[in-house]
């Protein structure tokens, strides 16, 4: 029997890989280990908890080092795997959209708080949907719309929309509320508005994971980061119905001057606090 070449005869085991993967990230990477890990269950096509019960011995997959050669340049983990998962629902991302984050769930948890009889929802500036179809997979007799600037990012918040079975009970539509008569086809009022909109200050220092990778469109908002908000939520009384309120996230410095943006348009502001004890959301209700 001929020999086996090389590289089959020492492919390293799936534990082996990812050891060294994780040694690897480590330079650049503060989840060093969980990256390799989930890399790892991606390429196997296995989920975490499998890789960890049942893969471990297996040898490693081919294209896993390409992987980690992308996590290593800062790419994110959700773009290299094409899912996040947020408010327990699995959802697809892409650099058209932002990649869903735990801080945002705040939002998902007040809104449903304060009214779990809402029928009506909108969300301004969706991205991939994840406020707006995680409310409504908690609201079973709520519909709702979600808007953004980027027909990309519409795309992408249909499909998660479909894939999560709530095709029926939302609407996604290209609108910016920079542009008069962005509203007109929402068919408002509405119960609960959900706001995530850009709010990173023109200059500021930002990791190269989300520097160089996530849409600009949906994280600068000038110099203060204040101009979406200036845009936005003058308009949200007008779109809401009686006894609505709107959920508005916030850069966790930004409560006192969001505040006072909501009180010049005759709305009244609460502050909710995320996991860490830091202003997240503002609740406006007129």
């Amino acid at each position: 029997m001929p020999d086996q070449p090389q590289e089959a005869r020492f492919a390293p085991s799936v534990a082996e890989a990812v050891r060294d993967a994780a040694a690897a990230l480590a330079i650049s990477s503060d989840t060093a280990r969980l990256d390799a890990e989930v890399l790892m269950a991606h390429a196997l096509g296995a989920t975490r908890s499998e890789l960890l019960l049942r893969h471990m011995r297996s040898p490693a997959p081919p294209g896993y080092d390409a992987l980690i050669k992308r996590r290593a340049a800062h790419e994110p983990v959700a773009y290299i795997t094409g899912t996040q998962e947020f408010f327990g629902l699995p959802f697809k991302v892409t650099p058209d959209v932002l990649i869903p984050r735990g801080d945002s769930e705040v939002l998902v948890e007040a809104a449903l708080a304060a009214r779990p009889d809402a029928g009506k929802v909108l969300d301004c500036g969706t991205g991939s949907g994840a406020l707006l179809l995680a409310v409504l997979a908690n609201l079973p007799g709520a519909s709702g719309v979600g808007i953004d600037a980027s027909p990309a990012a519409v795309a992408i918040a249909e499909e998660n929309a479909l894939a999560l079975g709530l095709g029926d009970r939302s609407r996604m539509i290209a609108a910016d509320w920079h542009q008069p008569g962005w509203s007109s086809a929402l068919g408002g009022p509405f119960d609960l508005i959900l706001a995530n909109p850009p709010y990173v200050e023109g200059d500021a220092a930002l990791d190269a994971s989300v520097r160089d990778f996530e849409p600009a469109s949906a994280l600068f908002a000038g110099p203060e980061g204040l101009d979406d908000y200036r845009a936005l939520i003058p308009q949200l009384a007008f779109l809401l119905a009686d006894g609505g309120i709107a959920f508005v996230e916030i850069g966790y410095r930004q409560a006192e001057a969001v505040s006072a943006i909501g009180s010049a348009a005759g709305m009244h502001a609460k502050v909710h606090l995320d996991l860490a004890g830091r202003p997240r959301v503002i609740a406006f209700s007129p």
